[in-house]
Formats: structure tokens, C-alpha cells, sequence
């Protein structure tokens, strides 16, 4: 669903921008306030997580179209949603600047539309409401395919909004839609399931991962271990979807590319003149998703560390 600089006008990237950095402003702020001692690692971890993820496409079968996860419901079911936020902001922002996924000017729409809808949106409003923590794998898996359909079906009514608002597309916002929300619901039913089971196994394995959980991290035996244990099995499992995407990932066009496809006649539109930082383009590299999630994790570590020295220095100014 990363919008290209392309289907997006100056006016419309401008306000987008300026509600993106609020909500990172906002993000910023509340994270500072965090008492788990835990969150960088875990933002670092689950950021490159999700960034190797979103490189694997999955075919949607029938309709010569592909998706891939957003990751929203996940981040902010191990963080909390503002973490989440700025977590995956991080994620995208490393996919625009260093691979080209997504437009540079078009960059706070894809922080709204992908990363705001699902962690601020659908996660507090449907997911959180709905899962009681413990839940059965069975309701894990059908709340999370409602929160991540809501997210993503947010996403794509966003994206043919802003489109329609740049005006600088042949691009019927009737006729956009028509193809936009279908294959979004599918995308977001695929991953829902995915998610919820990965939750089902966090749960079953050491809930105390888990934002809301009432399991605490001195409530089991080992349950520290059984922290680092699980953080060490998303970080391999990163490595691993990094190291093959080139051989699994789906070549169809995404949903977006596949939507504009079905209107225009073209999977891409004619690209904005906009300079690119990307020297990686279209992860060019089969060491694309390695050098993306160790970047991932390097600015998630510096934000958060900045945060917290600014926090420790606000307080002893205070004292």
C-alpha cells in the first residue's frame, strides 16, 4: 500500500506530513514516559521483524494480485500503540529513504495510512476492546483478522482520499475504490490469521510479551529467559525471512500497483520529480533485507536513546 510520490499533490503531502509528525511528536512523548525496561530492545527487534516481512509478498489467489503484512496489530500488541507508531514510522521511513519503497513526498501519507490506521485506530479501537488476556487461539485470530481488515480497509479508503484530493491522476475515486477496498479486505484476512497465530504462540509461550497482559515478568519462573528467548526467535526469524525473500516474495503487483492497474491500464503512473536517497532501489541487493533491518534497529535504537537521555536530563533539571 506505499503510495508513490506520483498519486500525491504538494497541498495534500503537506498536511499529511504535518499530521504525521504530530502523531511522532505525540509518539515521542509517550514512550519517554515508558516504564518497560524493555521497550528498545523490543521496538528494535520487532521493527526489523516487520520490516522483513513486509518484503514478502503472498500471492492473493484468482486475482493476479499479491499483499504483504503491515504489521500494525502485531507492534502494538507486543508495545502499545504509541511505540508502534513510531516503530513502523521508523520501518517506513528506512524503506523510502534507503530502498525506494514508497515516495519521499508521500511519505507522511503512508505514516497515516499504513502505520497510524492499524496502531492508533484499529488495535485500540477493535483489538484491544475485544482480547482479554488469556484468549483462545480461536478468538486471537478472528479479533486480529478484524483489527488488521479495519486497518488496512482504513488504509486503501485513504489512499483513494488522497488521490482524489491531489487531482493530479486520471484516477475515479468511484472506480479506484471499487478495486481498492476487495483487495484489501483480502490482504487484511491473510493477515489477521498470520498475526493471530503468532499471538496464539506469544501467549501460549510467555504472555507477559504482551501489551494488556496481566502476566507480569516475575509471575512465572524463567519468565526473563523466556523474554530474551522469544526476542531471540523474532530476531532469527528477521534474519531468515531477509535472507530469502528474493526466492519466495510473489512478483504480481500489490494491491495498490494491481488497483491502479485495473483503472489506468498501468501498475505504476508516470514517477513525481522528486530527488531520491535510495541506494538500494527496489531492494536491488540480496543483502537488501539484512542492511534494511540492521537500519531498522540502529534508528529505533538511536530515537529511543535520545528520548531517554532527554528524559533523565529533564528530571535532574526538575530535582
Amino acid at each position: 500500500m506505499h503510495m508513490a510520490d506520483a498519486l500525491v499533490s504538494p497541498p495534500v503531502a503537506a498536511v499529511a506530513g504535518a499530521v504525521a509528525v504530530s502523531l511522532l511528536i505525540v509518539a515521542t512523548r509517550k514512550v519517554a514516559r515508558s516504564k518497560r525496561t524493555d521497550i528498545i530492545p523490543m521496538m528494535g527487534v520487532m521493527g526489523a521483524f516487520v520490516f522483513a516481512a513486509q518484503m514478502i509478498n503472498f500471492s492473493i489467489p484468482g486475482t493476479g494480485s499479491s499483499g504483504h503484512i503491515i504489521g500494525g496489530i502485531l507492534l502494538a500488541a507486543f508495545l502499545g500503540p504509541w511505540a508502534a507508531y513510531l516503530t513502523l514510522c521508523s520501518v517506513l521511513m528506512i524503506q523510502c529513504l534507503v530502498f525506494a519503497d514508497g515516495g519521499l513526498m508521500a511519505l507522511g501519507c503512508n505514516m497515516i495510512n499504513m502505520a497510524a490506521m492499524s496502531t492508533l485506530v484499529a488495535y485500540p479501537l477493535i483489538y484491544r476492546p475485544l482480547v482479554n488476556y488469556p484468549a483462545s487461539a480461536a478468538r486471537l485470530v478472528t479479533v486480529t483478522v478484524l483489527a488488521s481488515v479495519a486497518g488496512l480497509e482504513l488504509g486503501a479508503l485513504l489512499v483513494s482520499a488522497e488521490t482524489e484530493a491531489s487531482g493530479i491522476t486520471a484516477l475515479p475515486l468511484s472506480r479506484f475504490l471499487l478495486f481498492m477496498l476487495p483487495i484489501h479486505l483480502l490482504i487484511g484476512i491473510c493477515e489477521g490469521i498470520a498475526t493471530g497465530l503468532v499471538l496464539a504462540f506469544v501467549q501460549r509461550y510467555n504472555a507477559s510479551l504482551l501489551t494488556g497482559a496481566t502476566v507480569g515478568w516475575g509471575a512465572m519462573p524463567g519468565s526473563r529467559r523466556r523474554r530474551r528467548r522469544v526476542m531471540w526467535i523474532f530476531g532469527i526469524a528477521a534474519l531468515v525471512l531477509a535472507a530469502v525473500f528474493t526466492w519466495v516474495a510473489s512478483a504480481s503487483p500489490d494491491g495498490l500497483e494491481w488497483s491502479i492497474e485495473k483503472v489506468a491500464g498501468v501498475a505504476e503512473l508516470a514517477p513525481a520529480k522528486v530527488p531520491s536517497t535510495a541506494f538500494m532501489p527496489d531492494y536491488g541487493s540480496h543483502f537488501a533485507g539484512i542492511v534494511g533491518g540492521v537500519l531498522v534497529m540502529a534508528m529505533l535504537w538511536a530515537i529511543t536513546t535520545v528520548i531517554f537521555r532527554l528524559r533523565r536530563l529533564h528530571h535532574k533539571y526538575n530535582e
